[in-house]
């Protein structure tokens, strides 16, 4: 079992919608921008290795909203390694009440390239930790 990142983020009015809720297709940027931090926090610099990743699949399930000037801690770890893809859950919060849970699917490339490669060992033990 992981340690999950913490990743918090204030919500700004551009990023709402008519119904004053945080516009649906943010949250997957909101990820993005998790993921980045928790590289970074682990020490991990993906091109260093000559690997990337892309995403392959990405769910969303939202339990709330957020809105306008809400904190937004978006709990991120690692969930499932397979030989080149793996899973990232996060699980975001505003004052520890629910508001969205997503699991994206990653693919292991070499960097440059479309070519599926696994993880280097560093990278795993890092994001597994």
């Amino acid at each position: 079992m992981t340690t999950p990142y913490v990743h918090r983020l204030r919500v700004r009015y551009g990023e709402c919608d008519m119904q004053h809720v945080v516009f649906n297709a943010n949250y997957l940027a909101y990820c993005d921008d998790a993921v980045e931090c928790w590289l970074a926090d682990r020490g991990v610099h993906v091109n260093a290795h000559g690997w990337d990743f892309m995403l392959k699949k990405a769910t969303i399930e939202w339990q709330g909203t957020a809105t306008v000037h809400d904190t937004l801690a978006i709990a991120v770890e690692a969930s499932r390694w397979g030989n080149t893809s793996f899973d990232v859950s996060f699980t975001g919060t505003v004052d520890e009440r629910p508001v969205f849970t997503t699991v994206i699917t990653y693919v292991g490339v070499k960097l440059g390239t479309l070519e599926t490669t696994p993880p280097p060992d560093d990278v795993r033990r890092a994001l597994s930790s």
